[in-house]
């Protein structure tokens, strides 16, 4: 670790690393783009580590929603010395699925998992990269319940808290990283 590294936080450093992209995908939307933050290794390293160390004994496979969660996922799962599963766009996904459908700040989408991804009674946890309005976030969760599975969190580096989200996910257990207000 470098000395700034040493006298700022986590979070710190996630957040000045995020790139915001504005008008994207639409006029008057600021994606949050965490692709700065993956390509820097000793932060995306200390971002891995730092989820794992939360969920180390607690879980028994990690599952990341498509297509971000997917990095964070499989690197935490990794980390855990567990299995990943992904949770995919329809049509994705070879063999028998189970998907749900639902809506999202742009429109419609609808997710699948694999009807046998989970062991029945498994304890799952949920990653993605970003916390918005909570429908995709919902909707793993929902999924990945739907095929016997159990959630234990819902972890997301980025949450934008000004769209809600996490009124979605009531009831269950959420970590963030990086906290975006709106102000």
């Amino acid at each position: 670790m470098t000395t700034d590294e040493t006298t700022t936080t986590l979070a710190e450093r996630v957040d000045r690393t995020l790139r915001d992209i504005p008008d994207f995908p639409e006029p008057g939307v600021v994606f949050k783009d965490v692709t700065p933050v993956l390509a820097d290794g000793a932060l995306f390293g200390d971002i891995v580590r730092d989820m794992a160390q939360r969920y180390a004994g607690r879980v028994d496979v990690v599952a990341g929603v498509e297509a971000r969660g997917f990095i964070f996922g499989a690197a935490l799962a990794h980390e855990l010395g567990l299995g990943f599963v992904p949770v995919r766009k329809a049509g994705k996904l070879p063999g028998a699925t189970v998907s749900l459908s639902y809506a999202l700040e742009y429109g419609n989408a609808t997710i699948e998992v694999h009807e046998d991804g989970f062991e029945p009674g498994a304890r799952v946890l949920v990653v993605d990269d970003v916390l918005a309005t909570g429908g995709t976030a919902e909707a793993a969760c929902r999924l990945v319940e739907q095929v016997g599975a159990t959630v234990v969190a819902f972890e997301t580096l980025v949450e934008l808290t000004f769209l809600g989200g996490r009124g979605r996910l009531a009831g269950r257990e959420v970590h963030t990283t990086v906290v975006v207000t709106g102000d």
